[in-house]
């Protein structure tokens, strides 16, 4: 808040300021929040950077005209007197839910905001949080038997497992583990950086095949991006901001399916 503008700043208008829809005196306060809450202004930073992603790939979906049947008066016009009272609410669900659709296919990405935590989501964040905090054993077998690693962990998957290289994200594997879930077994590898943020990439095979689009959730301080890709389920999980993690999510997703693609 501001001597000018004394109302606390809440999401809601850190939400405006990424869309661009305050006034310039709410605006200038924003602003000046943000310089004394770097944490917020990091994450207000990656929202607007995703933002600017989704909009650049949804670009050539945005420009295309609108089908002459799905034009507001050609349906509206005829069946004007038939329709129910509910059915303008039932329209605009219907239009949001395909837009939504439209932007988690061509995206590929995210959506703006964290979801709910998948039941495997939950899971890989609670081994982040039980491994990644240690010191002598946080994994099993380290990167320097990764021959071995991926030998084992696809054994016992019954998968191939892919070691993606993230050294490029800033990145380097540590090692990994195997992991219960359920009735099935699951695969971690982690990695950290030079400032000693560790990443861990959970996977383990799916119950559907397919492909899906990526979902964000975060727990507290602690961010995940889930997927599903041809039979196997992934996560990635770090204490991170939602645009670096992205990156090493799709970075992983282009080398586990290189890999597939290459296999056949």
């Amino acid at each position: 808040m501001t001597a000018s503008d004394p109302r606390p700043v809440g999401e809601d208008d850190l939400h405006a300021f990424v869309d661009g829809r305050l006034d310039p005196g709410r605006r200038a306060a924003v602003e000046a929040w943000l310089v004394a809450h770097p944490e917020a202004a990091a994450r207000v930073a990656a929202d607007r950077e995703m933002r600017d992603r989704l909009r650049a790939r949804l670009a050539s979906v945005a420009d295309e005209p609108i089908p002459a049947h799905l034009r507001i008066a050609n349906l509206a016009g005829p069946r004007r007197r038939r329709l129910p009272r509910w059915w303008p609410n039932a329209a605009a669900a219907a239009l949001l839910l395909a837009l939504g659709g439209a932007a988690g296919w061509v995206g590929r990405g995210s959506v703006p905001g964290p979801a709910p935590a998948e039941p495997m989501t939950q899971a890989a964040v609670s081994a982040f949080r039980t491994y990644v905090v240690e010191a002598a054993h946080p994994v099993e077998v380290r990167a320097d038997g990764s021959t071995d690693l991926v030998r084992w962990l696809s054994a016992r998957l019954g998968r191939p497992v892919t070691v993606p290289d993230l050294r490029a994200q800033g990145f380097r594997l540590m090692g990994g583990r195997l992991l219960p879930a359920g009735d099935e077994p699951a695969a971690m590898l982690m990695y950290d950086d030079d400032r000693g943020t560790r990443l861990t990439l959970y996977s383990r095979a799916g119950t559907t095949g397919g492909r899906g689009v990526f979902r964000y959730a975060r727990a507290d301080d602690v961010a995940a991006f889930s997927w599903i890709d041809a039979g196997m389920s992934y996560v990635v999980t770090a204490r991170t901001d939602e645009a670096r993690l992205l990156r090493v999510a799709e970075a992983v997703d282009a080398q586990v399916s290189g890999k597939r693609e290459g296999a056949r």
